[in-house]
């Protein structure tokens, strides 16, 4: 039996926990970061598709990220954090 175009991962896609999300900014970003004037990533420039929940963010350093899938625990990490999700198609 033959199977013709089998797609074995069809629901892969890249992931990155939130204590690397920090490494991803910019340094220029880093430095003009305030609790106004949160730093936006975007983490599929990346190459990253899924946030994970894995680890903490930085305290008192709040952060926008940008993304196709996010955990729960991701979500509630950077929310308590001061930061927020965007959600893309």
């Amino acid at each position: 039996m033959r199977y013709f175009h089998k797609l074995r991962n069809k629901f892969h896609c890249l992931i990155v926990n939130i204590d690397k999300l920090w490494s991803l900014v910019p340094q220029e970003a880093k430095d003009k970061a305030t609790k106004d004037n949160i730093p936006l990533i975007d983490i599929t420039q990346f190459g990253y598709f899924k946030v994970m929940g894995k680890g903490v963010l930085p305290e008192n350093q709040p952060v926008a990220v940008k993304v196709k899938l996010v955990s729960k625990t991701a979500e509630k990490k950077i929310k308590e954090a001061g930061g927020a999700v965007v959600l893309t198609a």
